[in-house]
């Protein structure tokens, strides 16, 4: 077991977490957790340049660090462990009391335990499968996924609970740029949106093929949205999902706007704070608009039952197959039926009973006040 009171010395504190836009955001109310416990307590986050940009906007961090292991996926190919052996040193240098590394349940955390090791950083805490003997000074044996599942804001508050950092508050946490609502507004003008009249935002792409909903499907929902109710639609993507969105765009055959490759991360949050609701895949975006309380319809690819929309009021779409919970970024099957069975009158109907339900204002994003809600398809 964690022995609290040590940590409740630790003023300069490392977090770890070495993964995306997403996952650094489901980590936001431990990172509250840890700050609350201590006022004058300072965090430092320590993420890979997909979590960077995102990390910037989080108000509970003081310091982004970034840094692409080789233990994970995503990272270009070493020659040699100059990289490894720098932030070693970076670390050193900062003094760190102690270190959260969080993970998924699927991650080693040895690899980084050790950097944190090298770096002399006195106290280190993690879930671990295995004894990692002197690498942790603290840590929890990982009960996933033999004996539960968690979402990943849980599995994270649970592990700073260990070291006596509990908060009140579990939303996700993100701090807008101040000027980035007005930025966004002019944008919207620009494009021709007219915020008089009703209007939502799409976002088709993800980075994984098998979290992807058909672009006919996204089509055809954006098109019944369109004709049949009045919806102004907006599209939002990077630059390597221009072409979706213009494909997507063409088959709908109606007008509908598009903001691709055009906002950073703080004027697309504020984008998603603007709007009445969002329709996504299972993705970043996703996590961006639990953030800023947006309502959205998210396309649940069933490759892993952990990064459901956290406390925000939403409908998940899905259809239930045999082959679920596969944690692939690429379809095992070949048919992609978690995603592709989902009609597109599926999704309109979630659209229209969410808009609904969130008529007056945008609820608030208190766990308790916004039960999550399941639609699968059989």
């Amino acid at each position: 077991m964690v022995a609290a009171n040590e940590w409740a010395q630790a003023k300069n504190i490392l977090c770890v977490r070495l993964d995306s836009l997403g996952d650094v955001l489901m980590t936001t109310p431990a990172l509250r957790a840890l700050k609350g416990s201590r006022p004058d307590r300072r965090l430092t986050l320590l993420t890979s340049s997909a979590g960077g940009p995102v990390a910037a906007l989080i108000p509970e961090i003081e310091q982004v660090l970034v840094y692409d292991a080789p233990w994970l996926k995503a990272t270009d190919p070493r020659t040699n462990s100059q990289p490894e052996l720098a932030i070693a040193a970076q670390l050193r240098q900062a003094g760190f009391e102690a270190a959260v590394i969080f993970t998924v349940y699927s991650q080693n955390p040895l690899p980084t335990a050790m950097l944190c090791y090298l770096a002399d950083i006195p106290l280190r805490l993690a879930y671990c499968r295995e004894n990692p003997y002197q690498l942790l000074t603290h840590w929890l044996p990982d009960p996933e996924p033999d004996h539960c599942l968690r979402h990943e804001v849980r599995r994270q508050l649970d592990l700073v609970a260990a070291a006596g950092c509990q908060t009140a508050d579990e939303r996700l946490s993100l701090r807008l740029p101040a000027e980035a609502h007005g930025q966004v507004r002019s944008l919207l003008r620009e494009v021709g949106v007219n915020l008089e009249q009703p209007w939502l935002v799409i976002h088709p792409g993800a980075s994984a093929p098998s979290r992807r909903y058909p672009a006919e499907h996204f089509a055809e929902v954006a098109r019944r949205l369109q004709v049949e109710q009045g919806y102004q639609i907006l599209f939002t993507g990077t630059g390597a999902e221009a072409d979706l969105i213009d494909l997507i765009r063409t088959e709908m055959t109606g007008p509908a706007y598009s903001l691709a490759n055009r906002l950073d991360l703080g004027q697309f949050a504020a984008l998603l704070a603007l709007s009445p609701l969002l329709i996504s895949n299972n993705t970043g975006p996703v996590h961006l608009a639990a953030a800023v309380g947006t309502p959205m319809v998210d396309l649940y690819a069933l490759t892993n039952p952990q990064h459901t929309p956290w406390a925000v009021p939403h409908r998940l779409l899905f259809h239930d197959v045999p082959c679920k919970y596969c944690y692939k970024s690429v379809c095992p099957e070949g048919h992609h039926n978690c995603l592709r069975l989902v009609s597109p009158q599926m999704v309109v109907q979630a659209v229209s009973s969410l808009l609904a339900e969130t008529a007056q204002a945008k609820p608030g994003r208190n766990p308790q006040e916004s039960p999550v809600k399941y639609i699968g398809a059989s």
